[in-house]
């Protein structure tokens, strides 16, 4: 199958569905040991230091790895994929555009993703059969999912990598489908974890020091057991169609539709306090004023950058901000009496 890069998560039934291989753009940037070399490869090219890190590793990946297509989500993710298409363009790159719609309607995505198959060669029927047989691999990324919150068996970063991957299955659906079972098989004989972690929420894109956050947060006594935008990534509400699939995958749209998933799952996974990651130069950090004002839970905003491991700022942030909600829950198990916040 011919690879095709993805700059986020799209309909990829319809890729698959057409005989492309999907490959994640930014998975296969974060993982590589490379990572600093590939962002000056876009900055030797022109890019400028002010720009996010994900798109200049995208465009670093695309050189190195020999990337010949890619399809480029110009609405529903990132404002500057828009110039990122231009530029793999004047590359040589075969450039495939893709647009959510601006709220989440079925008939207005239908007919995108009609448009798109017709320009994949394939059909939104035959993409209704790949989607029944992607089916088991996302059954299993939700019990990974609810083994992290509902048992305690799984830790935060198992639960990021598991859900993250889900974009494109590693490019590999069978072998992913392997490490899932056997992640689940070994997990469901551990001891869970013990009560007293303070349990997080984290929102927002996926961080680039991932490796070093959630390690770092349970050595600290606190733990995820919320990946938000991760979750999404595996579809938690597949719904009848491809169309309502997809429309439930709440990233793309408004701001609001994110909240309301978030407020559900905050209050069903009795989280302690969130976790905001930002990443810098990026538009979507002005959504913090409004995740501030609509959740109800102490909130630490972090921002990345190029930044692959924690500093020690972050690190004197993360534990300030466990030892508040520590305080806080201490507090609230006394009785109601007057509590602060960071």
């Amino acid at each position: 199958m011919k690879q095709i890069g993805i700059t986020t998560t799209v309909p990829i039934e319809l890729l698959i569905a057409a005989g492309y291989a999907p490959v994640d753009l930014n998975n296969l940037f974060v993982a590589s040991k490379d990572r600093e070399r590939l962002i000056s490869v876009a900055e030797s090219a022109g890019f400028p230091q002010n720009c996010c890190t994900w798109i200049k590793g995208i465009y670093g990946v695309c050189m190195e790895h020999g990337i010949g297509t890619v399809l480029c989500v110009t609405s529903g993710d990132c404002s500057n994929t828009i110039m990122l298409m231009e530029v793999l363009k004047l590359k040589g790159l075969e450039v495939l555009p893709f647009a959510f719609p601006e709220s989440p309607d079925v008939k207005l995505l239908n007919r995108a993703l009609d448009f798109l198959a017709i320009r994949l060669g394939t059909t939104v029927a035959r993409a209704e059969e790949v989607r029944e047989e992607l089916r088991y691999a996302r059954r299993l990324a939700h019990r990974v999912d609810s083994m992290t919150w509902r048992e305690g068996l799984v830790s935060g970063l198992e639960n990021h990598l598991a859900l993250v991957s889900t974009s494109d299955f590693d490019g590999d659906r069978s072998g992913y489908e392997r490490r899932l079972e056997a992640l689940l098989s070994e997990a469901s004989r551990r001891e869970p974890y013990p009560e007293h972690f303070i349990r997080l929420a984290y929102i927002g894109v996926p961080p680039v020091f991932g490796p070093d956050l959630y390690p770092y947060l349970e050595r600290n006594g606190a733990r995820v057991v919320f990946n938000e935008v991760q979750r999404q990534f595996a579809m938690p509400e597949p719904g009848p169609s491809l169309a309502d699939q997809y429309c439930s995958y709440t990233y793309p749209y408004s701001i609001f539709e994110r909240v309301k998933d978030i407020q559900a799952q905050l209050a069903e996974r009795r989280v302690d306090g969130v976790i905001h990651y930002v990443q810098a130069f990026c538009h979507r950090g002005i959504g913090d004023i409004i995740f501030r004002h609509a959740i109800p839970a102490p909130m630490l905003t972090l921002e990345g950058n190029a930044d692959f491991t924690l500093n020690g700022h972050v690190r004197t942030r993360i534990e300030a901000f466990i030892d508040m909600l520590r305080r806080k829950t201490r507090v609230a198990g006394a009785g109601p009496q007057v509590t602060t916040n960071l």
